[in-house]
């Protein structure tokens, strides 16, 4: 593997911010973010991609390869919570495991973004459907999760409201705002680009910089809560998303996508959620140990695609596509 691919990703300022964030956790600073500011970084980072999103949709047009591209990722979104379910069902009751699949099943939109900034930094093209492919792989885990642990448990007819599951799988936060910022720009294209794109474009790197700046901070705390996973979660935590990501880039190969495009896709099958699927895990499978499934997804798998994940499946592409 090309190492200068890795260096080069860790020397962009988003990640080394990460890493600030992580060290002020180690050596004990009192660095803080104000609670109410990554939120409406989060919010901020959605609109944006989303709104992009749109405007390349809307250039590119419906072709064969984007309906392919999209079918492919709600399969991903179904699949990849069923066969990981039955590698964590090895070690852990039927609550955790189906929790930790619908996490590791959904996506991170955050990793997707410095995804993004990466080909963006490589001038690597990559088009604007693949956000599309974004909001729909978030939701279908959280369904296949709760079907899961409705089969596997003997306790009957869960205790759950299934229209509020649902609301909560496609109406929450990220996905409304990603979806609706997409749909607007395909209904402003190019006209609404132009209008944004100082507070859409200029602003966009110092915003995920800061949020990842953030994110150190919460990796970092979620370190001690990787006690109670144990050796078997760890190397799940890591060895998933690789998996996730070959089989992704098998399917990207096949379709025919190019660079960009597969690396996004590659991506989204390796991510984890730790913000829509956990909230929604608490509500709904409250038996479930919170810290097993966010600290695996928050302080395992986040950190090593944005890290070593992102060049590891620009590598392999390098050498499919060759």
């Amino acid at each position: 593997m090309d190492i200068s691919l890795i260096v080069s990703n860790i020397l962009n300022p988003p990640i080394l911010f990460f890493f600030l964030g992580m060290t002020a956790v180690f050596v004990k600073s009192d660095l803080e973010i104000p609670a109410p500011m990554p939120k409406l970084f989060s919010l901020y980072l959605l609109f944006a991609i989303g709104f992009k999103g749109g405007v390349e949709l809307i250039k590119s047009g419906i072709t064969q390869e984007v309906v392919l591209t999209l079918v492919a990722a709600m399969m991903m979104a179904c699949l990849v919570p069923i066969y990981t379910f039955f590698i964590l069902k090895l070690k852990l009751d039927t609550y955790d495991a189906a929790a930790i699949a619908a996490t590791y099943g959904s996506i991170s939109a955050v990793t997707f973004i410095t995804a993004s900034a990466f080909l963006t930094e490589l001038g690597i093209t990559f088009d604007g459907y693949m956000v599309a492919a974004l909001a729909l792989m978030e939701s279908p885990a959280i369904i296949v999760g709760l079907i899961l642990v409705n089969i596997f448990t003997n306790d009957g007819k869960r205790d759950f409201s299934w229209p509020e599951v649902l609301q909560e799988a496609f109406l929450n936060s990220s996905v409304f705002l990603l979806v609706g910022s997409l749909l607007i720009g395909v209904l402003t294209g190019e006209r609404g680009w132009h209008l944004l794109e100082p507070f859409t474009q200029g602003l966009f790197y110092g915003v995920l910089t800061f949020f990842l700046l953030d994110m150190g901070l919460v990796a970092a705390r979620r370190i001690k809560d990787l006690q109670k996973t144990g050796v078997f979660l760890i190397l799940f935590a890591i060895l998933i998303p690789i998996l996730n990501a070959g089989i992704g880039l098998v399917i990207a190969k096949l379709i025919g996508m190019p660079r960009g495009d597969s690396l996004l896709f590659a991506v989204l099958c390796a991510s984890a959620s730790y913000i829509a699927v956990p909230a929604a895990m608490r509500m709904t499978v409250p038996e479930a140990n919170p810290s097993l499934y966010v600290s695996t997804a928050l302080a395992v798998t986040f950190p090593f695609n944005i890290i070593v994940g992102i060049p590891l499946y620009l590598y392999g592409i390098n050498l499919f596509w060759r």
